[in-house]
């Protein structure tokens, strides 16, 4: 029986609300069999992570979700299996780190200009106090009343034309993909329906991507409906990419996304993991649930 991957999850050493620890004993609990933590931009939680995965028996691939400008908008490639001592990863990932930092600063003053004092304090007390992102903002906002939930805070503060909006300013694509390919990694584009693209310009990425080095696609998403799947399945394998699964889980507060919860890759897609030491064949290889396919809310 095929074992269950997740390969796009979250935790406290970026924008999640579990850490390192609680997130693989979660996944375990949930009877995933081989997960990859992707926080944003940073790798700080993937040692204590690792330890527990060895504790409790399951497979972790090393990871991280980095940003990059693209097409005038922020898109996310998903690394998997890094070396995360590799200098060139890292030393690109400082420079991330730096210019997240000065964009948190910058949303607060932008905010504070809106009449939300404090916005900048408040969203790093959501956060382990390195990395700051726009969901702590949003969190932030959420407590002290500004907005019902979440996206409404995206909605009404932070995207283009809103106060608290700042186009980000990351790494380029064939950055990206070169440190990834510097740390042994594979480079997969993250939950690709978010982009809301046309197909010109997605299949110009990909063109440039795979030009980079890049070589998979998330295929099977907590962010994708049914139709997504299919349709980014059928682009995997006329683009000659590989498919990969991944929640994005952030946290058990978001139930659309569940941890390890989706479900099995498209018929004829070659899954990411086919070469990891053996594990996995084609066709027919997916999650153990057997799920059919979600509609997200």
């Amino acid at each position: 029986m095929p074992e269950i991957y997740d390969l796009h999850t979250h935790s406290t050493a970026s924008d999640g609300t579990l850490t390192p620890p609680e997130l693989i004993a979660l996944a375990a609990q949930k009877g995933v069999g081989v997960l990859a933590l992707t926080d944003h931009d940073t790798l700080d939680g993937l040692d204590v992570a690792q330890r527990t995965a060895d504790a409790v028996g399951l497979i972790l691939r090393t990871g991280v979700e980095i940003s990059v400008s693209w097409g005038g908008r922020t898109i996310h490639i998903i690394a998997l299996g890094i070396d995360s001592r590799c200098e060139e990863l890292r030393g690109g990932l400082a420079r991330l780190s730096t210019y997240r930092r000065w964009r948190a600063e910058e949303i607060g003053r932008r905010l504070a200009k809106a009449g939300i004092e404090d916005a900048f304090e408040g969203a790093k007390a959501f956060s382990n106090g390195r990395l700051i992102g726009r969901t702590h903002f949003a969190r932030f906002l959420v407590r002290k009343g500004y907005a019902r939930s979440e996206p409404d805070v995206f909605k009404h503060y932070l995207v283009k034309g809103k106060p608290g909006h700042l186009a980000g300013e990351w790494a380029t694509l064939e950055e990206a993909v070169g440190w990834i390919c510097a740390a042994g990694g594979q480079a997969v584009i993250a939950h690709p329906a978010r982009y809301r693209f046309t197909r010109s310009k997605l299949l110009r990425l990909i063109a440039e991507f795979k030009e980079s080095g890049g070589v998979g696609i998330e295929v099977v998403s907590g962010n994708h409906n049914r139709d997504e799947c299919l349709y980014f399945a059928r682009l995997a394998r006329e683009n000659g990419l590989l498919a990969s699964v991944g929640s994005d889980f952030h946290g058990p507060e978001n139930p659309w996304a569940g941890l390890g919860d989706l479900p099995a890759l498209p018929a004829h897609c070659t899954p990411i993991w086919v070469d990891w030491e053996g594990r996995g064949s084609y066709p027919g290889i997916g999650n153990r649930s057997g799920k059919g396919f979600r509609d997200r809310p």
